[in-house]
């Protein structure tokens, strides 16, 4: 049993953590049907593992080096690696707004995104001020670590640097998806508060 397989296997048979991944995280192993379709440039197949609300999918991705990289496609044509394995994605999923980070990341500029990730952790806690103990949980029951942001925000910058050549996602008619970084250097309408 790989590492990923036995998250995987924790998570199911732990359902509060479960519900948490689901609720407070968007990481739903129930919606294993998100992302049909999708493969790798390579055309090296993926394993949907989990969807989110908005339609989007995390996949593994064959082995490589003992480990199965993750990748996440969004229902909006966006996609890429985010960690090398699943405990590392998993500690990005619960301890950073990752999406947005990316979103707001002036094209893939690491000071910009870890503007971004400050001022999303904030919004974060204002919005769910609970948040950081249900992280706290989940890491507890999935052995996982607490990074701080920044480390965060360095890994996952490193990992959506490496989508091309190997990570990038296509849909079943061979369009590739558009790479992880956004252009966005804060929120449109007012900016950061």
């Amino acid at each position: 049993m790989t590492s990923s397989d036995h998250l995987l296997d924790l998570i199911q048979s732990t359902p509060e953590i479960d519900l948490l991944l689901r609720s407070s995280f968007g990481f739903d192993i129930h919606r294993k049907h998100n992302g049909d379709g999708l493969r790798l440039a390579s055309g090296a197949p993926l394993e949907v593992i989990a969807g989110e609300f908005a339609g989007g999918a995390y996949f593994l991705c064959a082995e490589q080096n003992g480990r199965r990289p993750v990748v996440f496609a969004s229902s909006e044509g966006e996609g890429g690696l985010l960690a090398d394995d699943l405990a590392d994605a998993l500690e990005i999923i619960i301890g950073l707004e990752w999406r947005d980070c990316l979103s707001f990341s002036g094209g893939g500029d690491v000071e910009i995104m870890q503007i971004s990730a400050q001022h999303l952790a904030r919004s974060r806690d204002k919005h769910n001020p609970d948040i950081d103990s249900e992280a706290a949980q989940v890491a507890a029951a999935l052995s996982l670590r607490m990074p701080p942001v920044a480390d965060l925000v360095i890994r996952l910058h490193a990992a959506a640097s490496k989508t091309e050549p190997d990570h990038v996602v296509t849909d079943d008619e061979g369009q590739a998806f558009d790479p992880p970084f956004g252009e966005h250097l804060e929120p449109r309408h007012g900016g950061w508060r």
